[in-house]
């Protein structure tokens, strides 16, 4: 018993000794400074080290190099350092006796270290945590999946059990940061019922929005671009976020979120302004290339002259420092800036000499794009890129790829096409989606045109290309048996093939597949239809009822672009009062949700439709919106800024002319004026024709006038003035104050007094010739803007004739007698 005593004890003393000991361990590792003290207490260490200190090791690692600047981390160091390679051998063979939590952290540790995806290491982490799963916390699990997503586990069966874990305990997240986490990892292994749950419950997270970090917010935009869906109650509370957390702001995080809003297609003008100043306030302290090409690709687009200067001249001194990456994310700004400078262009052309053959094909396939688009003239280095994207063809298997290479070989200079290329295209095109398709067609016809295949027979060749071609779109929509998926592959086609050959069966497929649109679709449908400019009523019929019936699910910006549609066609559904009211409604009680602009914008579409809700008319005419509107419109690219001027226009000009009551000044006489002074000559040969006709009919040129401008500027083709007795009145006779201005005619009388200046009875004839754009494909039915302007001319005083296209240049009217009589008709009532 004695001896047994002594045992014990001897035993007691030797486990306190080493319990003490490796207490002291731990502290000792908690403390370091520098990773070298880490591995001298391994080195000293080793056959003491237990799983724990191990573990907490690793993690010390990745602690130290977390807490230093990107560019002073020293992971390469770390990973060749043979203490490392101790730890990571020690922690594979104790990962059975970690505690669930070590497990995740050790793993985590290691990935941020840059350990390769598929170490043995790694494996076993994997492996032994997959094992413990379910006995995860919430947090644990959410690390773990990050794990997974770093190294691109996405659809792998362990990322599918935490996403069935996560479905089980969703409605126990509390927490924004675990939940968003876990949506972006999972984003690839989720149903559609799932996502939206796990939309449901991001927004009910982040209603306390003082407490969401805005890195929370930003993996929230991550997985709405994972899962390609741009909701906009989640993007509008991820970018309040954003606002409010600005002063946190670097410019890598404000590049991430701009690279973010443009692939989901979101835009904020407040944001861009915010970041502006940001950006422009850190000019000086971007000293290494990959700060400066984000600095470039966010600040240059919303640029004044003086910092865009700048960032050109910067960027042209730092060329030779840019990676491959770095210049064509130059090259895409300039792009977005239509910014043509030459140095800056030869000096990205003398860099990308040695980066060409790291390309991979579509990256070879954007650099082409920005480089002709640019206008840029470089006969080595597109030879160059021919030969590259020549031989990625041949060896292309993927269809997407190879109509990428076909669409940018199109757009290269004096390209001549080989017959191996004709033989790739006939081979791809089965496989083809909708928009490859397109981009093959447009290739193809632009290179038979300009006469670049050569070889024998190349036209027929083309031809029977061509069909075939065509044969295989129809084959497509015919099998297209699921809406959604249709339209998604719609939203990426354009072009005059698609347009001619099928835009109708696209048409009918959706027609057929009627049943299937639901509020979730209807905005995709809407902005089809808008593109190719159908007027299918049974289709427009079934987006009105959609609406009305769930215009609570739809957010307000969808609705304005639903209420567009109907406003730019001039179509009225069945319930069409109701429709409008029921709209108008839910946008009046939402404005909080449009930015300035957009506001113009919707009360453009509102005005074309004939409705002017006072509460938005008072709020867009109002000295501090406006204020706010052209501060906003700075960061704004050209495009859309010259978009909502003119709306602004159009609206104030409705407003002046259907709602006196509102007393809304006309404050758009200067614009009007430049835009008039600055466009391009309007007096095209059918219009000469038309007009010396007309000057037939009346009795000389000065009965008639051509190209006429209005009160409140609108142009009119021509312009006659008829006695009460129908007779033509000279306008020298009549002394009517007109104006020369470069070729237009301009009233300078304005709303009553041009009717006081004309003889009693007389009235002043406006002749429109409607072109193939003021209607509907395929339709005799007039469009929004020109039914418009017909019912603001005639509020103007005029008599409106208008003279569609498909009528004039009709087999009946193909000689000039019968175009008289038609003209005559049309003017007195006669034959």
């Amino acid at each position: 018993m004695l001896c047994l005593r002594q045992v014990c004890l001897f035993t007691l003393r030797h486990y306190q000794a080493r319990t003490l000991s490796s207490d002291l361990l731990l502290r000792q590792i908690n403390s370091c400074t520098h990773e070298d003290e880490v591995f001298s207490l391994v080195g000293r260490n080793k056959a003491r080290l237990s799983e724990k200190h191990v573990g907490i090791a690793l993690n010390m690692l990745w602690q130290l190099q977390k807490n230093r600047p990107l560019l002073l981390r020293t992971s390469d160091y770390i990973r060749n350092h043979s203490q490392f390679l101790t730890l990571c051998i020690l922690a594979e063979n104790k990962v059975e006796h970690m505690e669930d939590e070590a497990i995740v952290d050790t793993l985590y540790s290691i990935l941020r270290l840059n350990v390769e995806d598929h170490d043995s290491l790694a494996e076993v982490l994997v492996t032994e945590a997959w094992k413990r799963l379910e006995r995860l916390s919430l947090p644990a699990l959410s690390k773990f999946a990050l794990c997974l997503y770093k190294q691109r586990r996405h659809c792998s069966p362990v990322t599918g059990k935490v996403a069935h874990i996560v479905n089980m305990k969703l409605d126990s997240i509390q927490d924004i940061r675990i939940l968003s986490v876990l949506m972006i990892s999972i984003s690839d292994v989720i149903s559609q019922s799932f996502r939206d749950r796990l939309l449901q419950k991001a927004e009910q997270l982040m209603e306390d929005k003082h407490e969401v970090h805005f890195n929370y917010a930003k993996r929230i935009l991550q997985f709405l671009q994972n899962i390609k869906l741009r909701y906009h109650p989640l993007l509008e509370k991820c970018n309040e976020i954003f606002l409010r957390s600005a002063s946190h702001l670097d410019i890598h995080s404000i590049s991430l979120i701009f690279g973010l809003y443009e692939q989901l297609g979101f835009d904020n003008a407040e944001f861009r302004l915010v970041a502006k100043q940001l950006l422009s306030e850190t000019i000086d302290d971007c000293y290494d290339p990959e700060t400066f090409a984000k600095l470039f690709s966010t600040l240059g687009p919303m640029a004044g002259s003086k910092v865009r200067e700048r960032l050109l001249v910067t960027a042209a001194c730092m060329a030779e420092e840019f990676s491959g990456r770095q210049v064509l994310v130059i090259l895409k700004t300039m792009q977005k800036m239509k910014c043509r400078n030459s140095p800056l262009l030869k000096k990205m052309a003398c860099v990308l000499h040695k980066h060409l053959d790291s390309y991979h094909v579509l990256q070879l396939v954007k650099l082409t794009q920005y480089l002709v688009v640019l206008h840029f003239h470089n006969l080595e280095l597109f030879a160059k890129l021919k030969m590259l994207l020549f031989g990625f063809l041949k060896s292309s298997v993927i269809p997407a790829d190879t109509a990428a290479i076909i669409r940018v070989l199109a757009m290269l200079p004096s390209f001549q096409v080989e017959e191996i290329i004709i033989n790739k295209v006939a081979a791809v095109l089965p496989q083809c989606r909708l928009q490859h398709l397109n981009s093959i067609a447009t290739a193809l016809v632009k290179w038979n045109h300009y006469d670049q295949l050569h070889w024998q027979n190349n036209s027929e060749l083309c031809a029977k290309l061509l069909r075939k071609l065509n044969d295989c779109g129809f084959q497509r929509l015919q099998k297209a048996n699921n809406l959604n998926l249709l339209l998604e592959e719609l939203t990426h086609v354009n072009g005059e093939w698609f347009e001619e050959v099928l835009s109708e069966e696209t048409v009918a497929v959706c027609q057929h597949l009627i049943d299937q649109i639901t509020w979730a679709n209807v905005l995709q449908l809407s902005f089809f239809l808008i593109k190719t400019n159908h007027r299918c009523t049974s289709l427009l019929d079934r987006i009105a009822s959609v609406a009305v019936e769930n215009i609570h699910k739809i957010h307000p910006f969808e609705i304005c672009f639903i209420l567009h549609l109907f406003s730019a066609l001039n179509y009225d559904p069945p319930a069409n009062q109701e429709f409008f009211e029921s709209c108008i409604q839910h946008l009046t009680s939402n404005l909080s949700c449009f930015e300035t602009h957009h506001l113009v914008l919707l009360g453009h579409v509102l005005a074309v439709a004939g409705y002017f809700p006072p509460v938005l008319i008072k709020k867009i005419f109002n000295i501090s919106f406006l204020s706010k509107l052209d501060s906003q419109l700075k960061v704004l690219s050209d495009t859309l800024k010259q978009r909502v001027h003119s709306h602004l226009m159009k609206l104030n000009r409705a407003v002046c002319l259907e709602c006196p009551e509102f007393y809304i000044p006309w404050f758009h006489e200067r614009y009007c004026q430049r835009v008039f002074r600055n466009s391009s000559s309007r007096v095209n040969p059918l219009r000469q024709h038309v007009h010396r006709v007309l000057t037939e009919i009346l009795g000389g040129s000065n009965y008639a006038r051509i190209s006429v401008l209005t009160p409140y500027y609108y142009e009119i083709d021509f312009e006659c003035i008829l006695d009460e007795n129908k007779k033509p009145l000279s306008y020298m006779a009549q002394n009517i104050p007109l104006a020369d201005v470069e070729g237009v005619y301009l009233r300078h009388d304005i709303k009553d007094d041009g009717r006081k200046a004309l003889p009693p009875g007389a009235q002043r004839i406006a002749l429109e010739f409607l072109d193939s754009k003021a209607f509907s494909k395929d339709s005799r039915h007039l469009k929004g803007e020109p039914a418009v302007k017909k019912r603001h001319l005639e509020m103007l005083g005029y008599r409106v004739i208008q003279i569609p296209h498909f009528e004039w240049n009709s087999m009946v009217l193909s000689t000039k007698g019968e175009q008289v009589e038609y003209l005559k008709k049309h003017l007195y009532g006669t034959q």
